[in-house]
């Protein structure tokens, strides 16, 4: 195995572990290290690199599994089982909120996946949705209340579950960025940045980790074991650095807020732009 693809590996890791639960579109990201590696650079196989790219986000996924343990412990009603839990359903997200969250995006995402990998998927559709994502991410900022009233995720209703699920839509479209514009969603909603984020990664788990099972299943056969090192490196490359980006993410999120992110999400837009037309 070539080692230069091992270290091209563990760098398409990289930056899918930083950008995927960050509001500045991971798919924009990963856009431009397709184009410099996975496919210029015949880095894989094209069903190979499409199968490399659900392995790294499962990396991605299993570092948010991590660091919320013992919130999913208490939604799966596991908590009674760990000393000092929680007694469930007094002042606590419930699963059945998680769900009302899931259920836009996912209907959506079930009705018109075949329309959106075939026709949006492109480096324009995506310039389109990193600055009109920026666009919201900003009117949150501003329009957002000064004092929001729900400071943490225990304390968000039925109604600002399902508002955040229906922004969660915009996801859909490739650039926009989930966490983007379901934190978007959820402070123009009345919650605190970080109720917003906490939330905002819980509900991707279940979303993600269903579409990239699946998606790793039609496209098994391409894990053969000559590429094994590779996909291994970029999983664990992705899992290490997603970790870092989200305890680095929730720490800041209530102190910086969303503009930074928007600026730079327009800054790449122009930088895609030079770079593709």
């Amino acid at each position: 195995m070539d080692l230069l693809m091992i270290i091209k590996a563990i760098i398409l890791g990289l930056v899918e572990g930083l950008t995927e639960f960050a509001p500045v579109s991971s798919t924009g990201h990963m856009i431009i290290v397709d184009d410099m590696w996975l496919q210029s650079e015949k880095f894989l196989t094209q069903h190979g690199a499409n199968t490399f790219k659900v392995v790294i986000q499962l990396g991605s996924i299993l570092a948010v599994v991590v660091t919320f343990k013992d919130r999913f412990i208490d939604l799966l009603g596991l908590g009674r089982f760990r000393k000092h839990a929680t007694t469930a359903g007094h002042g606590r997200l419930k699963l059945s909120q998680v769900i009302v969250g899931l259920i836009p995006a996912g209907v959506l995402g079930v009705l018109f996946n075949d329309y959106i990998d075939d026709h949006l998927f492109s480096t324009a559709t995506v310039l389109i949705g990193l600055v009109i994502g920026a666009v919201l991410m900003i009117l949150a900022d501003i329009f957002g209340p000064k004092l929001p009233k729900v400071q943490t995720v225990d304390q968000i209703t039925y109604k600002q579950a399902l508002t955040v699920g229906l922004f969660q839509c915009f996801s859909l479209w490739p650039g926009f960025s989930r966490s983007g514009s379901t934190i978007s969603g959820g402070v123009l909603m009345g919650m605190s940045h970080r109720a917003a984020a906490d939330f905002t990664f819980i509900m991707a788990v279940p979303i993600m980790a269903g579409a990239s099972f699946l998606s790793l299943l039609k496209n098994w056969e391409y894990m053969t074991l000559d590429a094994m090192p590779i996909f291994i490196a970029g999983f664990i490359s992705a899992f290490i650095f997603a970790l870092l980006s989200i305890r680095f993410f929730l720490k800041l999120i209530n102190k910086i807020r969303l503009l930074p992110f928007a600026i730079y999400r327009i800054l790449l837009a122009l930088i895609l732009y030079i770079i593709f037309f």
